[in-house]
């Protein structure tokens, strides 16, 4: 309310929206569903398969480390799950480095469409600090952690080879 930030809460509130988890599960998995190209259905289930891990990777260092969020964090969420209630790591800040190296990784885009997948990657981890969701380390270890999480995919890469029982599912 008295914040310097208060005015550009709206705007924040819809930045943390684009870096949740649901509507990249959600969208992710429309896409899956609709494509019609074998090679976008091995990236989209790969991008799938991803963001399942960060999932499961965030909750559960979640629920180990058990970091309260910031005192002046305002419980007004989208969508929130138990592990929610905790703070460390960001699952936002490591969703969108994950996403945004897996989109630069594997779709080809013009040099400006590159720059703003980055800028749309920190804007959504400094929203975290700046919604008082997060702490700055929360931020920089979610950043971190969704960065090297992509290596890990792209190391597990799944293909109509490796996993053909997936690909025969669509």
């Amino acid at each position: 309310e008295g914040s310097p930030c208060a005015a550009a809460r709206p705007l924040l509130k819809l930045v943390e929206v684009s870096g949740h988890g649901l509507p990249w599960l959600l969208g992710t998995a429309y896409g899956l569903c609709r494509s019609g190209s074998a090679a976008a259905r091995e990236v989209l289930l790969n991008l799938l398969f991803a963001l399942l891990l960060d999932l499961v990777l965030v909750a559960v260092v979640k629920g180990l480390v058990r970091r309260p969020r910031p005192v002046h964090n305002k419980m007004d969420m989208f969508v929130t799950l138990s592990v929610d209630k905790y703070s460390f790591p960001s699952g936002h800040a490591t969703r969108a480095a994950l996403v945004c190296r897996f989109v630069l990784h594997h779709l080809v885009l013009a040099v400006p469409l590159r720059v703003l997948v980055v800028l749309w990657a920190l804007i959504v981890s400094i929203s975290r600090v700046m919604l008082g969701r997060h702490n700055v380390t929360d931020v920089l270890f979610g950043l971190l952690l969704g960065y090297a999480l992509y290596s890990v995919v792209e190391y597990c890469w799944l293909s109509p080879l490796s996993a053909p029982a997936l690909f025969a599912l669509w």
